[in-house]
């Protein structure tokens, strides 16, 4: 029961400090906002990016060409399920030389024409079109597959598709760095103001402290305030990107100028909220925590 009594006691100060020191903490939840919203957008593209990034990189694929005389049902198999167990490997998938026929007379329509007159004796090979995890782990399979026995060739797209695989990772990198960076600048910024706010107020820490008063009792209700102003300056960053990320996915069909593939909506934004929200929670706590023992210690 006095635990009970105690959190609401802190929870009734909180809410009248934040009310009698109103335009500090509207002050303290407008930077909770403005970087939050830095925050949530920039997290936003940073995500999307990554997303698009791991598209193309999944969508590329190693073409291991089968010797012309492996022709028995059972052994394509095996061969394909030794492929398929690879840690690297995500999924394979078999075509028939006829398929590979049709496959280049689709790319190539300007070719049918004169590529039918080898229909009969079609020169192509049976192959397995191999999907990495990683298309870092590209080079590895393809090394291994090649020395698999009943495999003639493994085409991987020479070095065009290893400068492209560097690149989507260095972009995905580097989206991951500028979310944290933002995140980083976030708590600073947050930390700060937040402060700066109890900083204020020391003369009247330092009266409490003075007439007795324990550290926790004066501790407590500063924390709920941190927390007060920090759950209203996320309510906007929060409401306006999922709601802005909703109205970009249906406007767009969830493809943005017809080339970048949108992470679905759901639960993609229950995550961002969820995860804006901690942030902000965090940061108020631990920015309201840190200022009031500093102030603590200074009055002992």
């Amino acid at each position: 029961m006095i635990i009970f009594r105690r959190f609401f006691r802190h929870l009734r100060e909180g809410i009248i400090g934040v009310k009698r020191h109103f335009g500090m903490a509207f002050s303290a939840s407008s930077a909770v906002t403005i970087t939050l919203l830095l925050v949530g957008v920039f997290g936003v593209f940073a995500v999307n990016m990554a997303f698009l990034t791991q598209e193309i990189e999944q969508s590329i694929s190693l073409v291991a060409l089968i010797d012309y005389d492996v022709t028995d049902p059972a052994r394509i198999t095996v061969m394909k399920n030794d492929i398929t167990v690879m840690e690297e490997v995500d999924h394979v998938i078999y075509r028939t030389k006829d398929e590979e026929f049709d496959f280049y007379n689709k790319e190539y329509p300007e070719m049918v024409e004169f590529s039918e007159f080898y229909r009969e004796d079609n020169p192509f090979h049976d192959a397995f079109l191999i999907y990495v995890k990683d298309g870092m782990d590209m080079s590895n399979v393809r090394n291994k597959v090649a020395r698999m026995d009943g495999i003639s060739s493994v085409q991987d797209g020479g070095n065009n598709t290893y400068t492209l695989i560097n690149i989507l990772h260095t972009i995905r990198n580097a989206g991951g760095i500028l979310i944290l960076a933002l995140v980083a600048l976030a708590v600073y910024l947050i930390y700060n103001t937040i402060k700066i706010t109890i900083a204020t107020r020391k003369d009247e820490i330092w009266i409490m402290r003075n007439v007795g008063a324990k550290n926790s009792y004066i501790r407590g209700p500063f924390l709920v305030e941190g927390i007060i102003i920090s759950i209203f300056g996320s309510i906007l960053p929060i409401a306006l990107i999922v709601y802005g990320y909703y109205w970009l996915y249906e406007t767009t069909g969830g493809v943005l100028a017809g080339v970048i593939t949108l992470v679905p909506v759901l639960p993609f934004i229950i995550y961002v909220g969820a995860a804006l929200l901690g942030i902000g929670l965090f940061v108020g706590f631990m920015g309201s925590y840190i200022s009031v023992c500093k102030y603590l210690r200074l009055t002992r």
